[in-house]
């Protein structure tokens, strides 16, 4: 067959899905507590609206633009800006000029104000917080991109931003970027207020982290007796708490090749002992499993055979329960890399620091709305990706038309497909604050 080519005027949108998050957008009236915010001001009178420039930063986002150059794709399309409502698109270099306007000041009174807004639209209590940095290496002499702990690029400059997710919700409750040379537990006790701050009116039930925050100045504040907050963090592995382990004997088997136990540790800093779960699992029945072996006592066969985990808990639970309530932290390391993978997170840099900590703000917020949507509209039994989503719904072609006063998006949809679409827009036009998170 000979195929041929022609072109047509009408404006066609391959994202007539994005349609939905429009709707969340106006239904969780996010404009109005914008338009309260003190965003930084345009100096001209030609400068774009900062709300049409957060909002097609989602925009963009969301339709896989993973640095600034891409907000490009999103610029062309007639359909979206018709959507919007907005007069004319931005270029890339709009969102860099504007980010550029942040300072740490306007970073803490903005994303405070905004996050916690939107924690106060979430109608449950007795948070799981889960505390977690990782490594943005940089290409670049961007400000504050410095040499430290780089496991993946070892000696390349980087950014070691620290971050709060609420594990229930899966959503980003805080996020501060740091210099590269940051050492896991800089700032954060101040990183930790902040967030109680954000989540004001709520509880922290239980705090988890890795063992980047084995610190006994952290142990110490989580027990004071008038805040008292539970947690769960992992040991590093210093000789004092191999030892430890070395001398327990009794271990108690709750799976094949996997045995906990528990003791009462007090290392030579501490003024206080402090209850410690200890856990191993056999290498040879379970080849992948986390954990260290204990190089201490390579010498002593029965060592080599395991791999061994310790966490400091005050919860007065069952050792199996309590590993098992850690276990589940490895949704954070999940959110990290959806992050990174599909929204961006460390691509958006500029050489200003604090106008990528701005720019990434906003990616967290971004990706808090993408959660509220994936959990109260789709509420499916797997937590689709947002790559997924953007195949499955959001990638759906359109083309606006005019009947009346009134526009109508025509989307092209497959016959079967048209009944499931339509059910997630009457869910999203009923979506209303304040919403129950399904957990």
């Amino acid at each position: 067959m000979d195929l041929k080519i022609e072109f047509t005027d009408k404006e066609i949108t391959p994202w007539g899905g994005i349609s939905l998050m429009k709707q969340i957008l106006d239904k969780s009236k996010i404009k109005d507590i914008l338009q309260n915010l003190s965003l930084p001001e345009q100096g001209s009178n030609r400068g774009f609206d900062p709300i049409q420039l957060i909002y097609m930063f989602w925009v963009s986002i969301w339709c896989g633009a993973s640095r600034f150059e891409h907000i490009e794709v999103t610029r062309q399309d007639e359909v979206i800006r018709q959507l919007f409502g907005w007069k004319r698109m931005p270029g890339h270099k709009s969102f860099e000029r504007y980010f550029r306007k942040f300072n740490q000041v306007k970073n803490q009174e903005v994303f405070n104000s905004l996050f916690k807004w939107f924690f106060n639209q979430l109608v449950f209590d007795n948070y799981t917080m889960d505390f977690d940095s990782t490594v943005m290496t940089r290409y670049g002499d961007q400000q504050g991109a410095d040499k430290g702990y780089n496991p993946q690029k070892r000696g390349r400059k980087s950014h070691h931003p620290l971050m709060a997710f609420e594990a229930d919700s899966k959503m980003v409750a805080n996020f501060w970027l740091r210099p590269g040379s940051s050492y896991t537990t800089n700032n954060f006790l101040s990183f930790l207020e902040e967030t109680l701050d954000r989540l004001q009116g709520k509880k922290i039930g239980l705090l988890r982290a890795d063992s980047g925050f084995y610190d006994k100045t952290i142990f110490e504040y989580l027990e004071k007796q008038e805040r008292k907050i539970n947690y769960i963090i992992a040991v590093r592995m210093y000789n004092p708490v191999k030892h430890a382990i070395a001398g327990q004997k009794i271990w108690m088997k709750i799976d094949e090749g996997i045995e906990i136990s528990e003791t009462n540790y007090q290392s030579p800093f501490w003024d206080k002992t402090r209850r410690m779960i200890m856990v191993r699992q056999q290498i040879q029945i379970r080849p992948k499993a986390s954990g260290k072996k204990l190089r201490l006592f390579e010498d002593e066969g029965i060592y080599r055979n395991y791999r061994y985990s310790c966490f400091i808990t005050n919860l007065d639970l069952p050792t199996k329960v309590i590993w098992d309530l850690y276990r589940n932290r490895a949704n954070a390391e999940n959110r990290i890399k959806e992050l990174k993978y599909d929204f961006g997170f460390d691509s958006f840099n500029m050489n200003d620091f604090f106008a990528t900590e701005a720019a990434l703000n906003f990616v967290m917020m971004g990706y808090n709305l993408m959660s509220l949507f994936r959990q109260v509209i789709l509420n499916t039994k797997v937590d689709h990706t947002l790559k997924t989503m953007r195949y499955r719904i959001f990638a759906i072609g359109g083309y606006m038309i005019k009947e009346g006063n009134a526009r109508i998006l025509k989307l092209s949809l497959a016959m079967k497909r048209r009944e499931w679409f339509t059910g997630l827009w009457n869910l999203s036009k009923r979506f209303e604050w304040p919403v129950t998170i399904p957990t």
